[in-house]
């Protein structure tokens, strides 16, 4: 029986070329569907994508960033604008002219009349009203910066998806070969009734749901680039590089704990609390009086009984506010403004207990997967080949049952693919922790 299997392994090629199975056909489709998906990166060049390129190119023209900090600059205008007096009001008129008879020299009050009004906001307003704007300004700065955070751990996860499914591709592409021998052996060991049809309808059934994972691994891998190209652009068509980046260690969960607290969201949360107590300072503010210069100067014509000229008139005179009816208008005023900022104080306790739970579930998944990775490769990976291989001997030796043959290699090549999974994810659980404690790129 020995003999029978080694010659069936001997002379497999010329049966495969005698006699292909269907299911080559199938493969053929597959690969050939998958050189389309990849047409793109072919057309623009083989030199891999690496995750800094990708980084640079979704950091470059990013329009979310664009957004905040256009804002920003608006805020940084308004908080200028504030800062300055009201524009004064000029005032031109006819005072006193009489209506039944005579004209402008007739009566002695009939003047031309010239006025210049300047407003005074009242208190500190400008001043506040500058720190208020200055304050927004700074937050969306601040979440400029947080949404570049954001940006860099979304590329890195697409990234690493295209990574993953281009890997599983290639796995999965280069086993196929051994399953279809599979296939090849058990049909020239029936043929010659050595083994039963059981067999080869098992490898049969196994190269197929190889088959049928190739095509949804396709599906998978298309979808992954669609992703990446929201960052990336028509760059995502190129492909990857072949190496992961060498993230092995993190700082101390205390040190991220520390610097969670400069993060830029965190940041601006705080620059909003701020404005919000601008805004109580404002409040307070209109409880003072504002007030108006008013300088006038009136312009006479016509003659005194004496037969001097009539005098010109100038005049100045004070305007002042009185807030007496305040009750539903400062008083309103001023509780709203407390609310925003008990409500922005709020928001930013909110935030900091959502990324201190995030910080500590990505660290506890951090380690984790280190340690799954590191079982892996000390001993998964080698027990599953070693598995497949002694499960072969055995049914070589017919001492075995060729289902457990097939079940070691296929748990061989699940055990392969969890491998880059597991690398996959413990870097996506990086760039989680590498936003939310701010490490370096």
């Amino acid at each position: 029986m020995i003999s029978s299997l080694r010659g069936a392994t001997t002379h497999q090629k010329v049966f495969v070329e005698q006699r292909r199975p269907v299911a080559h056909l199938v493969c053929a489709a597959v690969l050939i569907s998958g050189l389309i998906a990849s047409s793109p990166g072919q057309a623009q060049g083989h030199t891999p994508l690496t995750l800094m390129e990708a980084e640079d190119r979704a950091l470059e023209q990013e329009p979310g960033q664009a957004a905040f900090r256009a804002r920003a600059d608006a805020l940084e205008e308004q908080s200028i604008a504030a800062g300055q007096l009201p524009d004064p009001k000029l005032r031109a008129g006819l005072a006193n002219f009489p209506i039944q008879s005579g004209g402008f020299t007739t009566e002695g009050m009939t003047q031309a009349q010239l006025g210049l009004r300047q407003s005074f906001p009242p208190g500190k307003t400008r001043a506040v009203s500058t720190r208020h704007f200055q304050s927004l300004a700074t937050e969306m700065s601040e979440n400029a910066e947080a949404r570049g955070r954001d940006v860099l751990t979304s590329v890195r996860s697409a990234w690493l998806e295209v990574y993953y499914w281009e890997q599983a591709f290639s796995i999965v592409s280069e086993s196929r070969p051994f399953f279809s021998d599979l296939v090849t052996v058990t049909r020239s060991l029936y043929a010659v009734g050595s083994k039963d049809q059981q067999d080869v309808l098992r490898a049969e059934l196994e190269l197929s749901r190889l088959d049928d994972r190739l095509i949804d691994i396709n599906r998978q891998r298309a979808r992954a680039r669609a992703m990446l190209s929201e960052w990336v652009g028509d760059e995502s068509g190129r492909p990857v590089a072949s190496k992961l980046p060498a993230w092995q260690q993190i700082p101390e969960l205390e040190v991220l704990y520390a610097d969670l607290l400069s993060h830029p969201a965190i940041r601006a949360a705080d620059a909003r609390v701020d404005a919000r107590r601008a805004g109580i300072d404002l409040a307070n503010e209109k409880f003072k009086p504002g007030w108006a210069l008013d300088l006038g100067y009136g312009y006479r014509e016509g003659y005194l009984p004496d037969g001097t000229p009539r005098s010109d008139f100038v005049s100045l005179s004070v305007t002042v506010d009185l807030p007496l009816f305040r009750k539903n208008r400062q008083d309103r005023g001023l509780a709203a403004a407390l609310s925003e900022r008990r409500a922005a104080e709020e928001s930013k306790e909110q935030l900091l207990r959502r990324f201190t739970s995030q910080l500590d579930a990505e660290y506890s998944r951090w380690n984790d997967l280190s340690r799954r990775v590191d079982l892996y490769e000390r001993l998964i990976l080698n027990q599953a080949k070693d598995q497949a291989n002694a499960a072969l001997a055995a049914y070589q030796s017919e001492t075995g049952d060729f289902a457990d043959v097939m079940r070691g290699f296929i748990d061989d090549l699940n055990t392969r693919l969890d491998h880059v999974r597991l690398q996959i994810d413990r870097a996506q659980s990086y760039a989680v922790i590498a936003n939310l404690g701010g490490l370096p790129r």
